[in-house]
């Protein structure tokens, strides 16, 4: 039996293929949306290979599913041109994501200031991870000026960011660590 190639060739002219919309060019918005998501799932792998506090481990793996049912309804615009059906972000997953922001929100002590990103090397990593998403978000922004997009796509990725950075917080009293606070005019 033949092993199919990782590499295609294919994309060596900074092209890539797209299902429903054709080659376009490596640097399309289209690409950089799905593949802002990629790199915020890879960010949460970090975390998790990190060993992240419970509930948060089973939480980022959930979502880490996701992200690829969101990097899919990115790539694949209209999945029925082709005949596919694929898997949809769904205003129910928005929700998951603000009952744990609730559920997590509530064992933390309020913010009073804003805080640093750092702590445990952890909780580091979910605040990066916080700032790719929002990079994301602006990516999937811009392809929504251009194709809209399903309103629980633009809401889940917003809310994604709000669940890192609580999930960050979690991580650092868990953990024991002290946040660390920011001091205006420093």
């Amino acid at each position: 039996m033949n092993r199919p190639r990782i590499y295609t060739r294919t994309g060596d002219a900074a092209t890539s293929q797209l299902f429903t919309v054709g080659r376009v060019s490596k640097h399309h918005d289209r690409l950089e949306a799905y593949g802002t998501v990629d790199e915020l799932n890879s960010l949460i792998g970090l975390a998790l290979a990190g060993g992240v506090a419970s509930p948060l481990d089973e939480q980022l793996t959930g979502i880490q599913q996701q992200l690829f049912v969101l990097g899919s309804e990115l790539a694949v615009p209209h999945p029925e041109q082709a005949g596919m059906s694929i898997p949809r972000i769904e205003p129910r997953h928005v929700r998951q994501i603000e009952d744990w922001i609730d559920a997590l929100d509530a064992a933390l002590p309020p913010l009073r200031n804003f805080i640093l990103p750092g702590g445990d090397v952890v909780a580091a990593q979910l605040h990066c991870a916080r700032t790719v998403c929002r990079r994301a978000e602006r990516c999937i922004s811009r392809l929504h000026g251009e194709t809209p997009l399903a309103d629980a796509v633009l809401a889940y990725i917003n809310r994604l960011a709000d669940y890192l950075f609580v999930a960050a917080r979690q991580q650092n009293a868990a953990r024991g660590v002290a946040e660390s606070v920011w001091i205006s005019g420093e």
